[in-house]
């Protein structure tokens, strides 16, 4: 009899369990499976404060930001640790990258720098006012100027070989730029501010926005004017030619850009982006190219739409995308038992659980609105 006891109570059990959990609301959710997210990040930073490859800075950098944007006090040491590694990684030129020798750009300097430069200033220290002035001072310089294709634009380093420019770099750039804009009001006196060219940013970011004339691809954007990642396409029609396909992450990046640029919702370039969001919207896959680049694609969706300022798309078909909502569940019912993400697409390195998760915690932050 009691062994019938215990099998019926424990039936109960799981029963209830699952009606709790099915009737969470999309805030209750998130915030449990940010904390869930941000635990096992911590758990997994190493013993210099770094998380994943200290190679790559940008890592350790993503999971700050993340842990720091859960908000619990009881993360303060591993911030305090994961701070002072990114800043053992700032380099004479102001950057924050770890330098491959003998391999010219082989640091990813100006990715690594903006990314870190981002994560420092959300932990709010006292100490970094001339660490964040300097790593500005290096991003402005990191912009390029000539005439071709990707002027305006940011690559993984101004040290390449050669002149290159993508989306992915910019909008990181961008981003970082406009999260520790305030510092400039630091500056000691004298010493000459440093800003990007937002003018010539914008230029770069509509390049590699497909306009009317693209079909399906209107309104999306392509990540660089040299690589086409998902893809080419013909359009139909009399003046059939070939473009490069829009694909999710990247043109959620695009309309980060946009807004960032001082774009307001009602231009008409951030509306034909939204408009590409709503007739592609899915969160199943990253649209164009599948499963490759999941976690950003999400993280990247939460981020842009959080700055523009939609708590809904309208659908293509009439009706309204609760965004914030639908990615919560999204993400959430992603999340391993152990509170990791993983991507088994290795490609964007997204088959790293450390960089995984904390895409997947930072776009729950932003989704809920405990990082803005």
């Amino acid at each position: 009899m009691k062994k019938y006891t215990k099998l019926i109570a424990a039936t109960v059990i799981v029963a209830f369990s699952f009606i709790v959990s099915f009737a969470a609301t999309p805030g209750e959710t998130a915030a449990a499976s940010i904390s869930k997210g941000a635990r096992w990040l911590v758990e997994h930073q190493n013993e210099d404060g770094s998380f994943s490859n200290p190679q790559f800075p940008g890592l350790s950098g993503l999971a700050l930001w993340a842990v720091v944007g859960s908000g619990d006090a009881e993360y303060s040491n591993a911030v305090k640790k994961g701070g002072d590694f990114l800043i053992s990684k700032v380099q004479p030129d102001g950057g924050i990258y770890s330098p491959v020798p003998g391999r010219q750009g082989g640091g990813l300097s100006t990715y690594n720098t903006a990314v870190c430069l981002t994560a420092i200033a959300a932990t709010g220290r006292d100490d970094i006012t001339e660490i964040v002035l300097n790593a500005r001072t290096f991003l402005a310089n990191s912009q390029l100027t000539g005439d071709d294709s990707f002027k305006g634009g940011f690559g993984y380093d101004i040290n390449s070989p050669r002149p290159y420019a993508d989306l992915m770099n910019t909008h990181f750039v961008m981003e970082a730029m406009r999260r520790t804009q305030s510092y400039e009001d630091k500056r000691p006196a004298g010493q000459k501010r440093a800003d990007i060219n937002w003018k010539a940013a914008l230029d770069f970011a509509e390049r590699l926005h497909n306009g009317p004339d693209t079909g399906e691809n209107a309104g999306g954007f392509i990540y660089s004017p040299a690589d086409a990642k998902a893809g080419t396409a013909k359009t139909e029609g009399e003046k059939e030619k070939v473009v490069m396909q829009s694909y999710g992450s990247i043109t959620y990046a695009g309309l980060l850009a946009l807004v960032y640029c001082d774009l307001d919702k009602t231009d008409p370039r951030v509306r034909s982006t939204l408009d590409w969001a709503s007739k592609h919207w899915t969160l199943d896959e990253n649209p164009g190219v599948g499963d490759q680049g999941l976690y950003f694609f999400y993280n990247v969706i939460s981020r842009s739409m959080s700055a523009v300022g939609f708590d809904s798309i309208p659908r293509d078909k009439g009706g309204e995308i609760k965004w914030a909502e639908e990615l919560i569940v999204k993400v959430s019912s992603l999340m391993k038992e152990d509170g990791s993400w993983v991507n088994k697409n290795g490609r964007f390195w997204e088959n790293d659980p450390v960089l995984a998760t904390a895409y997947s915690v930072l776009a729950l932050e932003f989704a809920s609105g405990l990082t803005k």
